[in-house]
């Protein structure tokens, strides 16, 4: 019997994750597009795509979803963990209850569906898993520090996993986009609320400026961003190769920021950081 294909993607309600479940439904994999919303979820069901409602944060959500793919395919063969909120703000200020949430969907959702299609992948002997990440998992801006910070245990789990699950036919990638034209960059990088009288208050204005000029394409950022179905690409590639990489940086920006992280010492990576990105002034 061939293992199943059957794929699980959380976070299908808009972005990244709708172009996902269309790329991955076209290249004639069984598709299990997720989300919190089902109506949000509609388009990709008139496409004849299975839409379930799943929150990444309620483990009974997510048990529920994973047994009902082992009873229509045996096992989850699929896993890409898309789902992600943001949480931005200078360090001393975030709410730490905002940094435990984002921790919550961003790692923990992830490592919790990772843990419950583990099982299925081991007894067929074969599966993937694709974490989405960013190039912020591997540098970290001003501004952005916590959500970074999840992105890095993504990487750092991910790594593991990847050596861990190898002997079991388990495959494991991270997906490394820099700028994406969604909504989530939009809407995280406007919530920089500090309070009037905040010593990072001029830095939360210089971010959303350069938030808006990132969305109008007035900054490289922006020029070189790209759309979702670029990244939907190499999720493909990823759960489709018959050797899958370790990881898929996405677009020439985000290759090129990875190269500069790698070639260059710490001092002259922060100069190039600070002139790309806002940072508290003096």
């Amino acid at each position: 019997m061939a293992p199943s294909r059957a794929t699980l993607i959380t976070g299908c309600s808009s972005g990244i994750g709708r172009a996902a479940a269309s790329c991955l439904h076209r290249a004639g994999l069984p598709v299990y597009a997720t989300g919190r919303d089902p109506e949000a979820l509609a388009p990709l069901a008139e496409l004849g795509i299975n839409t379930l409602r799943l929150d990444v944060t309620d483990e009974a959500s997510a048990d529920a979803v994973v047994k009902r793919i082992v009873e229509d395919h045996g096992a989850v063969g699929v896993l890409v963990n898309n789902a992600g909120s943001g949480v931005h703000g200078a360090v001393e200020e975030v709410a730490l209850d905002s940094v435990r949430a984002s921790f919550e969907t961003n790692l923990f959702g992830a490592l919790r569906l990772t843990q419950m299609v583990l099982p299925g992948m081991r007894a067929q002997g074969a599966g993937r898993i694709v974490n989405i990440s960013s190039i912020l998992g591997r540098f970290s801006p001003p501004g952005g520090a916590l959500y970074h910070a999840t992105k890095h245990a993504l990487e750092a789990y991910s790594d593991s996993l990847r050596m861990e699950v190898a002997q079991f036919g388990v495959r494991v990638s991270l997906i490394e986009p820099a700028t994406v034209h969604t909504r989530f960059f939009a809407t995280a990088l406007m919530q920089f609320a500090g309070r009037p009288e905040s010593p990072y208050q001029e830095f939360y204005d210089d971010l959303a400026t350069w938030a808006v000029a990132v969305h109008e394409g007035r900054t490289s950022a922006g020029r070189f961003a790209v759309p979702p179905e670029k990244v939907a690409a190499a999720i493909e590639r990823a759960a489709t190769a018959r050797r899958p990489k370790a990881r898929y940086p996405v677009g020439p920006l985000a290759r090129a920021a990875l190269t500069m992280r790698r070639l260059l010492p710490d001092p002259a990576f922060d100069r190039f950081v600070a002139r790309q990105f806002p940072a508290p002034k003096r």
